[in-house]
């Protein structure tokens, strides 16, 4: 990745309380998420303030920061999950319609993995990947089936799938949810703190997958606390503080200078523990 020209967009890296405004390393390709003055309150809670942020097709980022500093919310923006009071939002050139037909044709190609794996528990491993493509996509019961099954080998639980999402490991879950997305062709994948709710042995499982999901060309947009995930797949580091965007680097420029006084902060007591 190459530094950001200086004329860049600084809202992307924000600094208060005296610290140097940080360098941003910017998108080298085309743009496919383009977030622009976006803010969002929750109550008197102001939890994104002038969110500016573009994301190349093709690239992974990965969101940072402190519980509380915005970067679910951030997430949940971009397919409108979460309403916002000001700003825009394109995906691919569109952008994001309030409601309707429209709206949900948008979400369609916006993938999203939550902390929680949403599974259908009444339906097999193989009915949850393929209902979407069917239902919204319009493809053959056959054409569904043979991408689904092509998939959940990809994400190497094609085994389990005449299975009941209860009767799988949670790593096993959330590979089955990314492999649902998958099946709907998306041009961005979200990622709102995938690992957060499994048992420590089944994070590296879910990890890998992702990680050759990142090296496949796949737009990725990730919110995590997994700073290895963060160094090795990353192509940029976006730091969330207080609902701005402090800071935006190169994994190897974030994790080894970091220019703000809060990132400085924040990687010190995440990397001591």
């Amino acid at each position: 990745m190459t530094e950001a020209p200086k004329d860049l967009p600084t809202a992307a890296a924000q600094a208060t309380e005296g610290d140097e405004p940080p360098l941003a390393a910017a998108p080298t390709k085309e743009p496919m998420v383009v977030i622009t003055g976006v803010n969002k309150h929750f109550g008197e809670l102001h939890v994104l303030r002038d969110i500016d942020l573009t994301v190349g097709r093709g690239e992974v980022v990965v969101v940072l920061g402190p519980s509380g500093s915005g970067k679910s919310t951030l997430c949940r923006t971009i397919n409108r999950l979460e309403p916002f009071e000001t700003g825009s939002i394109t995906i691919d050139g569109k952008t994001l319609p309030d409601e309707g037909k429209a709206l949900a044709q948008l979400r369609s190609d916006v993938g999203m993995v939550f902390q929680s794996f949403n599974l259908f528990a009444h339906k097999t491993i193989l009915e949850n990947v393929t209902l979407g493509p069917i239902k919204v996509r319009k493809k053959s019961k056959a054409e569904a089936e043979a991408k689904a099954r092509e998939l959940l080998e990809r994400v190497g639980v094609t085994a389990q799938a005449d299975k009941y999402p209860a009767q799988l490991s949670g790593g096993q879950q959330q590979r089955v949810a990314i492999a649902r997305s998958l099946a709907m062709e998306p041009k961005v994948m979200l990622f709102d703190e995938p690992t957060s709710a499994l048992d420590p042995e089944m994070v590296n499982e879910v990890l890998e997958v992702m990680t050759s999901l990142a090296k496949s060309g796949m737009t990725m947009i990730v919110v995590t606390h997994e700073m290895g995930f963060a160094r090795r797949a990353a192509d940029r580091v976006v730091f969330m503080a207080d609902g701005e965007i402090v800071e935006v680097a190169t994994p190897a420029t974030f994790f080894t200078a970091p220019r703000s006084n809060r990132a400085k902060d924040f990687l010190g007591k995440i990397l001591t523990h």
